[in-house]
C-alpha cells in the first residue's frame, strides 16, 4: 500500500464454537487454546475479527476441516455481509483450492444485506482448470453476463497454520498502516468445551458446515400406505411399487445416465452389483384434486422415483452415486452431483455393453430403425435396446424434466449394493408412515 504508513490498526481476534448469523455475534465464546485443539481435531469453530469500538464485525472465518471447508465472510459499516471466499481443503490435506467467491457492491447505506437489485458477481473454480464468472450488475432482477476466468488466476494456497492466518478483510479495504493483531477479551468460564463438543446445540440462526443434498426417507416411496405431500398437492397416498421387468447386467456394472446425451465420455454414474438380472419398479402415489376441467373430483396415479432391486434386503443406509470426477467435497449446501439430461430422460444400463446399447438406443429413439429397441406401454419406463453379443439391456425411464438428477445407492448392514433409486422429481414430504420400519426411514 502506497503513502505514509500509520501507527497501524488494531483488530481484536476472538473465538467461538458458532457464528449466528442473524445477530451477527459468536456463539460460546472460546479461548485460543480450546480453538486451537478443536483446529487440529477437525471440528468446526468460528474466527472473529473486529476493530475496537465497532459493532459489527470486519471479517469471520468458518472453519470445519473435517468437512474440508472454510469460509471468509467481510461485512461493511453496516453489518452487510460484501464479500464470501468459500476454500476447500483437497490434495493431500495441504492445499486449499479458492472454490467459489462472492460479492455484493452495495449502491448505498440504507440498502438492505443481499436486496435483490444489489449488484453481484459471483465465481467458481474446479481443480481441472474449469471455471466461470458470473455478474448481475443489477442484481438478481436484471441481465446475468457469464464469461470464463483467466487462465493465470489463482485457484490454490498452501493452508496456513492455526496462526498464520492473513486478515483479508485488511487487504481488501485498505485499513491504514499495518494491522496489529490483539486477543479479545474472553469471559471467565469460556472455553470449556473440549474437542468432542460438536456444538450440535447451537441455535438454528447459527452456521453450519455445508452438507450436500442428502436422500430423504426413499424406502417411503415404496411403501403402500404412506401419507406424502409434494406441497402442492396436500395430501398423496403412496400405493403398491409397479413392477416393470427386469433389467440384465452380465458384466457386473450397473450404469446410470442420460441416455440422450450423445458424447463419447460413456455413462456418468457406474455401480458395481453381482452379474445378474434384476427387478425394475416405479414407486407410485395415489392424489385426488377437484379439476376444474372435468367439473368435479378426479384420482389420479403418479410415478415418483424409478428404482432397480439388487435385493430384497432393505438398505439400511444411502449414498450419493459418483462419477469417475466427481469429488463430493466441492459441493455446496444442497448441491449435487448425478447425470445430466436435456431430453427430460435417464436410464439403467449394463454398463460393459455401453457403447452398443447407446448407439441401439439412438438408432430407436432417433432414427426409429426397426429392430433396434422396443418400446414399453404405459410406464415410466420408456423404452429397452439389447446387445445380443453380451445378453447386456438398457431401459431408459421420463424424469419430469431437464437437468441434473442423483443417484441414490442403497446398501445393506453389511455394504451390499441392495438398490438404486432415481427420483424423477423433487422428494416428497412425509406426513404419516404407519408401516414398522417407518420410524427409520423418516429423515434425521
Amino acid at each position: 500500500m502506497g503513502g505514509e504508513q500509520g501507527p497501524g490498526t488494531v483488530v481484536e481476534v476472538a473465538y467461538a464454537l458458532a457464528w449466528d448469523l442473524e445477530a451477527r455475534a459468536p456463539w460460546r465464546p472460546l479461548t485460543t487454546e480450546a480453538a486451537r485443539e478443536r483446529d487440529a481435531a477437525g471440528l468446526p469453530y468460528v474466527v472473529v475479527y473486529q476493530i475496537p469500538g465497532r459493532e459489527v464485525p470486519l471479517e469471520v472465518r468458518l472453519v470445519s476441516w473435517r468437512d474440508h471447508y472454510v469460509g471468509l465472510w467481510l461485512y461493511d459499516d453496516q453489518g452487510r455481509r460484501t464479500d464470501e471466499l468459500d476454500l476447500r481443503l483437497l490434495d493431500d490435506q495441504s492445499r486449499l483450492l479458492s472454490r467459489r467467491t462472492r460479492k455484493w457492491q452495495y449502491t448505498g447505506p440504507e440498502m438492505a444485506e443481499f436486496d435483490d437489485e444489489c449488484p453481484h458477481s459471483a465465481m467458481e473454480l474446479f481443480p481441472d482448470g474449469r471455471g466461470s464468472i458470473t455478474q448481475e450488475p443489477r442484481g438478481a432482477r436484471g441481465r446475468k453476463l457469464v464469461t470464463v476466468p483467466d487462465a493465470d488466476i489463482r485457484r490454490w494456497q498452501v493452508r496456513p497454520r492455526f496462526e498464520d492466518w492473513p486478515v483479508v478483510a485488511a487487504l481488501w479495504r485498505r485499513l491504514p498502516g499495518p494491522v496489529v493483531l490483539q486477543a479479545a477479551a474472553v469471559a471467565s468460564g469460556a472455553g470449556a468445551a473440549d474437542a468432542s463438543d460438536d456444538a450440535s446445540e447451537a441455535p438454528a440462526t447459527c452456521w453450519r458446515p455445508p452438507r450436500p443434498a442428502q436422500p430423504g426417507p426413499l424406502d417411503a416411496l415404496f411403501r403402500p400406505g404412506t401419507r406424502m405431500t409434494d406441497g402442492y398437492h396436500p395430501e398423496m397416498t403412496v400405493v403398491e411399487p409397479r413392477r416393470t421387468g427386469t433389467l440384465r447386467v452380465p458384466s457386473g456394472l450397473l450404469a446410470i445416465s442420460g441416455p440422450d446425451n450423445l458424447s463419447d465420455d460413456g455413462p456418468a454414474i457406474m455401480v458395481p452389483v453381482p452379474p445378474g438380472e434384476y427387478v425394475l419398479e416405479e414407486a407410485q402415489v395415489r392424489v385426488g384434486y377437484d379439476c376444474e376441467w372435468s367439473q368435479g373430483w378426479v384420482t389420479r396415479t403418479d410415478t415418483t422415483a424409478v428404482r432397480l432391486r439388487i435385493s430384497e434386503t432393505s438398505a439400511s443406509s444411502w449414498e450419493m452415486g459418483l462419477g469417475p470426477d466427481d469429488d463430493p467435497r466441492l459441493l455446496g449446501e444442497n448441491e449435487i452431483f448425478g447425470f445430466d439430461t436435456d431430453g427430460a430422460t435417464g436410464c439403467f444400463a449394463d454398463a460393459g455393453a455401453w457403447e452398443s446399447l447407446h448407439r441401439l438406443f439412438e438408432r430407436h429413439l432417433v432414427r426409429g430403425e426397426p429392430g433396434a429397441g422396443e418400446d414399453i406401454p404405459d410406464s415410466m419406463y420408456l423404452l429397452r435396446t439389447q446387445d445380443k453379443a453380451s445378453g447386456g439391456e438398457l431401459v431408459a425411464f421420463a424424469t419430469t424434466g431437464d437437468g441434473t438428477y442423483p443417484v441414490w445407492v442403497g446398501r445393506s448392514t453389511d455394504g451390499d449394493v441392495v438398490e438404486v433409486v432415481v427420483l424423477v422429481e423433487g422428494m416428497p414430504t412425509v406426513l404419516q408412515d404407519d408401516s414398522a420400519d417407518g420410524a427409520e426411514a423418516a429423515p434425521a
